[in-house]
């Protein structure tokens, strides 16, 4: 089968924002490939580098080197067929929720009518019927996060790139959230590419969890299937015995890369 998406070889250097002359590498020689309806989820230290894949997947950086394929295509440019979410919030606070959700349909020309019923009809999927004509200071964080999953989805985007995108809510509004996601996808089956520091989140929610190293140079290290039943519910899961045995697995894997990059945050600071 054809990856949705294709890293192949992909390195990434920068030049050092310290000192001109030197540069360093983040992302160092990384393959990962997302199959069609695959919901991949990628864990690592903070700063190892999942957040430049990402990047590279949409199209929003260019890799040093190595190639980038979607459904098969070199990818060129912005990637079309991706949905992207944000850890940071990207709603436009001058717009009303419908507003934000029917933003990427008018700005492909679509007739407001179309736009706005098509938005209504989001809304009410994610749980905010009756709530779009509210500012994004009318509402709460997991509000927000709603808005913004159904701003994304309603371009029918064939891959999902969600960088963290819950990271900043507390336990109920996130499992909540996490929730709606699953469910949303499963209805779609759309590629997703999943960053997140928290694994418990990725193994809950995917069908594979990729390890990264600490970074410079960061580079997979570990891959592992997820063989949990479907659909899941993400606080029963990790009750279930399965659960408890791959978190083990991949913390064993996961759990000296941590403790390398927080001895590297603690020489930067």
């Amino acid at each position: 089968m054809t990856p949705a998406l294709a890293l192949d070889s992909i390195t990434c250097t920068f030049v050092s924002k310290e000192d001109r002359t030197q540069r360093y590498t983040a992302v160092a020689d990384t393959t990962l490939h997302i199959a069609p309806g695959e919901f991949v989820s990628v864990v690592g230290p903070t700063g190892c580098g999942k957040s430049t894949l990402l990047n590279v997947g949409a199209g929003l950086l260019a890799p040093s080197s190595g190639s980038i394929k979607v459904f098969g295509e070199p990818l060129e440019g912005i990637n079309r067929r991706a949905g992207y979410m944000f850890q940071a919030e990207a709603l436009m606070p001058w717009r009303s929720a419908l507003q934000n959700v029917i933003a990427g349909l008018q700005f492909r020309g679509i007739d407001a009518a179309s736009a706005r019923r098509q938005g209504e009809e989001w809304l009410a999927r994610v749980g905010l019927q009756g709530f779009g004509d509210r500012y994004p200071h009318q509402l709460s964080g997991g509000m927000r996060k709603r808005v913004a999953l159904a701003q994304t989805l309603i371009l029918d985007p064939d891959i999902m790139l969600m960088d963290e995108p819950f990271s900043a809510l507390d336990v109920q509004t996130r499992q909540l959230m996490e929730n709606e996601v699953l469910d949303l996808w499963s209805a779609k089956k759309k590629a997703v590419l999943f960053i997140t520091h928290d694994l418990d989140e990725a193994i809950a929610m995917s069908d594979r969890v990729v390890v990264l190293s600490a970074g410079p140079q960061t580079h997979p290290i570990g891959e592992f299937h997820i063989d949990l039943p479907r659909p899941r519910d993400v606080a029963e899961i990790r009750m279930h015995p399965r659960f408890v045995e791959l978190h083990a697995q991949i913390w064993n894997v996961l759990r000296e890369e941590v403790l390398k990059g927080y001895q590297q945050q603690k020489t930067k600071a």
